[in-house]
């Protein structure tokens, strides 16, 4: 019993801090997960909608939180630091956890919660039972904790704490250090918005009262359709709502022609305008070269003339989905990179290259 007690707290400790530090990489991708949850209860419970709307501001800090907390206490479950306290606190958070993967599961809201960030995607009903177990695993800690030895220093917890906070702050005024989403620098987006290989289904058809799979559609018409159901679902395209648009029509394809610089400007109160000045300079000094500059925002029509016009961006502007824009960058602005369809560059507004920058990546 002593060693499974030992291999149990190494496990959930070790599961923690992973955790902990894949979204840590990204807490802006944590921040939209924590938004989107939010939106959702402010819906289900109309009572208190301005409570969970009023929440949305501070998102990006509950994300820090969190996701700090994780790796702390899972340093501290490792080091037997404290461990009545830090148990019961694991405890709570993995009830929360449960909570809001059970939620997303059963009324099939938030489709995935985040547990592992981007780089790890989980189905709505795995996440929970992974939970669920998580949820088991403690509670045999908390029953075995006096089997374990503590830690008389928490030097270990205290570090981790620094660099937890640390690698938030650096992803959050720069870009995440591990780039684990479709729009990565590499990638290239038409080949990612094709199926790796042909989609194959089965068909469930039903007859007599019994159910058959068919891998052609049988041409009995005495069977009965009741879904289709696709076999290799890890071929699907991984990219499959990036979309460009203006008032004349698709510019989908024409953003993977050539030499693209683009400035992503996404709607929403955190647009840092004083970087605006130094991508003008970059916009500008492109002129008349082989990369063309372009503006890609979900701001209204009405709302991105008006900054285009202030601010000088001369540059023609297109429309794309904000969760798209949200997924290319955490940055708002942010500068992208393509060069016939793949990614070449991303940069954050605090380093905004100049035009030599953006040359060498290309």
């Amino acid at each position: 019993m002593k060693i499974l007690a030992h291999i149990v707290r190494f496990l959930v400790g070790g599961i923690f801090i992973f955790s902990g530090l894949i979204k840590l990489n990204d807490p802006v991708g944590t921040q939209i997960k924590l938004e989107e949850y939010f939106e959702v209860f402010a819906t289900d419970f109309p009572a208190l909608h301005d409570f969970w709307m009023g929440l949305v501001p501070y998102a990006l800090y509950f994300s820090v939180l969190m996701c700090a907390a994780e790796v702390i206490l899972g340093v501290a479950l490792l080091v037997s630091w404290r461990l009545k306290q830090v148990s019961w606190v694991l405890l709570a958070l993995i009830v929360f956890f449960t909570f809001l993967t059970f939620y997303s599961a059963y009324y099939n809201k938030v489709t995935d919660c985040g547990c592992f960030g981007d780089f790890l995607k989980l189905k709505p009903w795995t996440s929970f039972t992974k939970d669920v177990i998580l949820l088991v695993l403690i509670i045999f800690i908390i029953w075995q904790r006096k089997v374990y030895r503590s830690f008389v220093t928490g030097s270990l917890v205290g570090f981790s704490a620094i660099f937890s906070v640390a690698l938030a702050l650096y992803a959050i005024r720069y870009l995440p250090p591990f780039d684990f989403l479709p729009y990565k620098v590499g990638n290239n987006i038409p080949q990612l918005m094709q199926p790796s290989e042909p989609l194959r289904y089965k068909y469930i058809m039903e007859k007599d009262g019994k159910t058959e799979e068919f891998e052609k559609f049988p041409t009995d018409t005495t069977y009965k359709y009741k879904e289709m159901v696709l076999i290799n679902e890890e071929a699907k395209p991984k990219i499959t709502d990036y979309k460009v648009w203006n008032n004349e029509g698709d510019f989908t394809q024409e953003t993977f022609k050539g030499k693209k610089l683009i400035i992503i400007i996404k709607n929403g109160p955190d647009l840092n305008v004083a970087s605006l000045a130094k991508i003008r300079t970059l916009i500008n000094s492109f002129k008349g070269s082989e990369v063309e500059a372009l503006i890609l925002t979900s701001m209204s029509d009405a709302s991105i003339q008006e900054i285009t016009k202030a601010y000088a961006l001369e540059a023609p502007y297109f429309f794309a989905d904000g969760t798209v824009l949200k997924t290319i960058s955490r940055s708002n602005p942010g500068v992208w990179l393509l060069k016939d369809g793949t990614v070449k560059g991303k940069w954050h507004y605090n380093t905004t290259p100049d035009k030599e920058g953006v040359l060498k990546k290309l």
